[in-house]
């Protein structure tokens, strides 16, 4: 009996390759923003740092919102997309640039990368979702290896220090992912991410002035990062993740996020010259095995 057998099509062919290129260029992008924070404090501030970048990321959101024609949030919606701004693009930014003030873009990047461990709780609380006794388990692992990598930095784990704003700025992307959950299925990923990064970048205007001004005396690598960050990590990357997203799904996709403090690491030994210490090291991999731990055993 003959069968009819169709080859698969070059689009679908290919689509493998895409997903596996859009989560590399992820991991790269996202990584590449601890060290390219570094050098564009060389020279400004944190917020105008961050008040720069934005505005560079939101010239690309509206030119996508104007093409793509999303529908408008309403009022109620609207006042939460500027909750989500405020926590995980102002406030988030805010910490993060001043803790690598102090604390080396390596391990910076391994505290951020514990967000899962806060999201996880938080959506206990508020969202009811069920938390067991490995996933504290987990969470106490991970947060031991954050106090490894704080005694290897200027002021530890002391209120105030760069780890405990960079831990605070964790804190705080993951109360706007627990926040955005219920906008996503109204709005989408990629149109809730547009909003939240356009209210992100309007809240953080009143210091676009001083970085304009403060550019134009610089180092010439400062412009270069301001770019780099506005460009690549806070548009393009969410861009290449939610296609990678849609392709492995989000429990698939989220295992590849846990190379984003190596790959950070790296970039920071290349771009800014920084090697990690042993205690970077080791709690970064503590840190690591405990969100991973409650990645695959912490829910009930």
């Amino acid at each position: 009996m003959n069968t009819l057998t169709s080859s698969p099509s070059p689009r679908s062919a290919r689509q493998p390759l895409l997903a596996a290129g859009a989560v590399a260029f992820t991991i790269v992008s996202w990584a590449s923003a601890f060290p390219f924070i570094r050098i564009g404090l060389q020279g400004l501030a944190p917020l105008p740092l961050a008040a720069a970048r934005f505005a560079t990321a939101a010239l690309l959101v509206i030119a996508w919102l104007a093409y793509r024609r999303p529908p408008l949030p309403t009022w109620r919606d609207g006042l939460r997309f500027v909750l989500c701004g405020f926590l995980g693009i102002a406030l988030y930014n805010a910490l993060l640039n001043t803790g690598e003030k102090t604390v080396a873009a390596g391990a910076a990047s391994f505290i951020v990368n514990t967000l899962p461990i806060f999201t996880a709780l938080l959506a206990a609380v508020f969202l009811g979702e069920r938390f067991n006794r490995w996933g504290w388990l987990g969470s106490l692992v991970s947060l031991g290896g954050i106090a490894v990598i704080a005694r290897g930095q200027p002021g530890g784990l002391t209120l105030g220090a760069g780890s405990t704003l960079i831990l605070g700025a964790a804190l705080c992307s993951a109360s706007y992912f627990v926040l955005q959950r219920r906008l996503i299925p109204v709005y989408g990923a990629l149109t809730c991410t547009a909003y939240t990064l356009l209210a992100g970048a309007v809240l953080l205007a009143p210091w676009l002035p001083g970085a304009l001004s403060s550019l134009g005396s610089a180092p010439h690598g400062t412009l270069q990062a301001v770019l780099v960050l506005g460009v690549f990590p806070a548009a393009l990357g969410y861009a290449t993740w939610m296609f990678a997203l849609g392709y492995f799904g989000a429990a698939r996709a989220a295992n590849f996020l846990y190379l984003t403090p190596a790959v950070a690491t790296a970039l920071s030994a290349v771009l800014t010259g920084e090697r990690p210490g042993l205690a970077t090291l080791c709690g970064g991999l503590m840190a690591i095995a405990g969100v991973v731990f409650v990645a695959l055993r912490g829910r009930a």
